[in-house]
């Protein structure tokens, strides 16, 4: 059995951000199930970082992490958000919250955002108004976990791949983690499973907090006519509908916004949700949708009040949460990774989190007790 100091148990970009942070502390060891990171949620997210969320402190963690955003990971691309008759007031809605951290900001007529993306239709049940952000993030999912592998194994962290958690213990003052190939001694246990958390902890015989899966549809098609996108806008909805982003100069990714309850899994897209993203596209733009080049799902993962965790559990010494990063788990990753290594080492808090008025409360496990 080998010590160490912290075992993460996930290789998504949550666990594999905050190990890169916890190897200047200590040994670290990360626990992935599968062949490789990155395998789930992160390497299927379409990884584009906005600020059109519901939740003020996911907006804060975005706006601290945007500064460690940078090239190759992450590319400035415009992003624009369309309201669809009838989505006037949740317009207004993302405008104000968006403001607060990107004051420039254009609400821009129909007409300009059509100018923008030609496909648009504008008028009845379409396009009637929407704000351009200049200086969104195209975020390189792969890139931004390799960062994070590059930063930990330089630190003399390690991955062990093919690694599944098979049994978890507490016994004098440690836990102790088998898996198939080896067994570990660890003086804190970094729970960042993914939609695998509850699992995870149930197996430690520790009090779940609740976490839900919730499947996303994504689909990919060539652009008829050889239509250049390359420089369109990731386009967004501010309500239910969808959003589409280039991926090369012919070819669209579209996403209808679903969220389908899910038991955690290898998530694979369902035919009426792959429907549904091509039939919301055809309704508010001129496209037509024959055929796909590709589709997949996967698994978005949040706690019952939607926002992210990072703390040690109150009735648990030594067991530490790192869940629930949903849809903005990629864009939020540097500022939650400097919060776990914060919360988990017990080192300052950041100042790029004290700037934007998050505190270690806004994070701690112990409000969904």
């Amino acid at each position: 059995m080998r010590k160490v100091d912290y075992l993460i148990v996930g290789a998504g970009i949550a666990g594999l951000s905050a190990a890169a942070r916890l190897a200047r502390h200590g040994s670290v060891v990360v626990c992935e199930g599968e062949d490789a990171p990155g395998v789930h949620a992160s390497g299927r997210s379409a990884a584009f970082a906005h600020f059109d969320m519901d939740a003020a402190l996911v907006r804060a963690l975005t706006a601290a992490s945007l500064p460690f955003l940078e090239q190759p990971a992450a590319k400035v691309h415009p992003a624009l958000f369309i309201a669809l008759e009838g989505q006037e007031a949740a317009l207004e809605r993302v405008l104000a919250g968006y403001r607060e951290w990107s004051p420039s900001v254009e609400h821009i007529s129909a007409g300009d955002a059509r100018a923008l993306v030609p496909v648009l239709r504008t008028g009845d049940s379409g396009v009637v108004a929407a704000l351009l952000d200049r200086n969104g993030r195209r975020l390189d999912a792969h890139a931004l976990l390799e960062l994070s592998r590059r930063e930990l194994v330089g630190a003399g962290g390690e991955i062990a791949v093919k690694a599944p958690v098979t049994a978890v213990r507490h016994d004098a003052g440690r836990w102790i983690v088998d898996t198939p190939g080896e067994s570990f001694s660890a003086r804190t246990i970094v729970n960042a499973a993914g939609a695998w958390v509850d699992a995870v902890a149930r197996m430690a015989g520790v009090a779940p907090i609740g976490i839900r899966p919730l499947r996303r549809t994504v689909i990919t098609f060539d652009v008829p006519g050889g239509m250049d996108v390359s420089r369109w806008p990731f386009t967004k909805t501010v309500g239910p509908g969808f959003y589409i982003e280039p991926e090369g100069r012919g070819r669209l990714l579209a996403c209808p916004m679903d969220e389908g309850p899910s038991p955690p899994c290898d998530a694979q897209p369902e035919d009426e949700d792959v429907a549904l993203a091509a039939w919301r596209v055809e309704q508010a733009t001129t496209l037509a949708i024959p055929r796909l080049a590709s589709k997949w799902a996967g698994l978005r993962s949040f706690t019952p009040d939607r926002l992210p965790v990072a703390g040690y559990d109150r009735n648990a010494p030594g067991f530490f949460w790192l869940a629930g990063q949903g849809g903005f788990g990629l864009q939020t990753s540097p500022a939650m990774a400097r919060a776990a290594e914060s919360a988990a080492a017990g080192t300052p808090w950041p100042d790029a989190l004290r700037a934007v008025g998050v505190t270690a409360d806004d994070l701690s496990p112990a409000r969904l007790a």
